[in-house]
């Protein structure tokens, strides 16, 4: 007598373990699509075009008005 689950057969058993695998492997390709979907920059930047313009004029200004400021205080330096 094998051991195992109480009230299943090894054909059921074998059964179950097929049909897990087979919704192991749809699941990992699924990751694997979402996976390529995220890390394509190209893609991201399509999607994402206007906050990166956004963001991209609010790091320029900052830099422009950081470097005006830089200059005021050399002025008043020297």
């Amino acid at each position: 007598m094998t051991t195992g689950a109480p009230g299943r057969s090894p054909a059921e058993i074998r059964r179950d373990i097929d049909l897990k695998r087979r919704e192991l492997g749809g699941s990992v390709e699924a990751l694997r699509g979402r996976v390529n979907e995220i890390t394509d920059w190209r893609r991201q930047v399509e999607e994402h075009k206007e906050q990166l313009i956004m963001g991209a004029a609010a790091v320029g200004f900052f830099i422009g008005a950081r470097a005006m400021l830089r200059r005021r205080k050399r002025r008043r330096r020297g």
